[in-house]
């Protein structure tokens, strides 16, 4: 069975710092990006930032820039997102997501996309 499994959020302060992982199961995702998502209480999913299986093209949304770091361990099948100087408005939900690469949207069904659980990350002021 496809999965992907995230761990490691966490209640933390303002200015702390948390890694999130996301495992993934059951495929190899050589041939897909990967994406950690957002969603806070009242608003709707947000990208965060997105990382081809090499890691060699990333991407993060502005408001990440500078603070979040994603990365892959292909050897461990496993994406990190390191968020360091944490803010109260990144409490939210956070999301791993795989798409395959020629896929154009963060949208669809296995086998050409995958959502994680999620994982609750909360920022204390």
């Amino acid at each position: 069975q496809v999965q992907l499994v995230e761990s490691g959020g966490g209640l933390v302060q303002a200015g702390g710092s948390l890694r999130l992982s996301c495992a993934a199961y059951g495929r190899i995702f050589s041939d897909y990006t990967m994406g950690w998502f957002r969603q806070a209480p009242g608003k709707e999913r947000e990208l965060v930032a997105t990382s081809t299986w090499s890691g060699y093209n990333t991407y993060y949304s502005d408001s990440e820039k500078g603070r979040f770091t994603i990365s892959v361990d292909s050897a461990k099948n496993t994406v990190y997102l390191q968020m360091n100087s944490l803010k109260p408005e990144d409490t939210a939900v956070y999301y791993c997501a795989a798409k395959y690469w020629r896929r154009s949207t963060w949208s669809g069904a296995p086998p050409l996309f995958y959502w994680g659980q999620g994982t609750q990350v909360t920022v204390s002021s």
